[in-house]
């Protein structure tokens, strides 16, 4: 066996129960951005709940996936729920300010609690989108449902295309779209109940395949 090959430990996805498969997943694909998203019910009420398996996937269109657990009936929780019925939710981008306030919105309320007020969140209504907006987040994401993708009894990726995108003027230089990843503060999930900030940042740029051979040459 190659000596590297041993210093890593394989596992068969198809020995390991859905827990498993679970820890390990969200113990290696870290950091995950978080979507703290917020929807509007038929009946007007507001929810909001974080999701840590979320990404954009392409900006032509512009599309995001958010993957969300139902309860194990098959029964919609209130965020997929609403988005099936309005079709709209709003993404917001968590800095290190909102954490708590997230994790507020995390807390498995029943169904007549509104987790923005629990969490001391001010909203304003959507511009493209009727689902709130809260205003003390870096960077949100007015979202159309694009399509839902049925992956298991109580799992789905829901896609959603970008329509509109509000950035904390601080964080943004409008002459040329420039974000500053630093007034962003953005932090990711880890596994467990860890979290990780963006602070610590460095650069890598790709070389050209021109470049790459040329440093090549020289280093020989």
């Amino acid at each position: 066996m190659d000596q590297l090959a041993a210093t890593h430990t394989h596992f068969d996805f198809a020995a390991l129960d859905a827990r498993q498969r679970y820890k390990l997943l969200i113990g290696t694909v870290i950091p995950r951005p978080i979507a703290l998203i917020t929807t509007l019910g038929l009946d007007g009420k507001a929810n909001a709940g974080p999701f840590s398996f979320f990404n954009v996937l392409t900006h032509d269109p512009a599309i995001v996936a958010i993957g969300v657990e139902n309860y194990s009936d098959a029964s919609f929780k209130d965020t997929a729920r609403n988005i099936r019925e309005t079709g709209e939710f709003t993404v917001h981008i968590v800095d290190q300010a909102l954490a708590a306030q997230m994790e507020i919105c995390a807390i498995k309320f029943g169904p007549d609690v509104d987790e923005l007020a629990e969490a001391g969140l001010e909203t304003v209504p959507g511009q493209m989108v009727r689902s709130p907006r809260i205003l003390a987040a870096p960077a949100a994401l007015e979202c159309r449902r694009y399509m839902t993708l049925e992956v298991g009894k109580a799992r789905e990726i829901i896609l959603g295309e970008v329509v509109g995108l509000y950035v904390r003027s601080d964080a943004i230089d409008p002459s040329n779209l420039h974000i500053d990843q630093h007034a962003m503060d953005a932090i990711g999930r880890l596994g467990g109940h860890s979290y990780t900030r963006t602070q610590d940042q460095f650069e890598a740029k790709t070389p050209t395949a021109l470049e790459w051979e040329s440093a090549k040459r020289c280093a020989g």
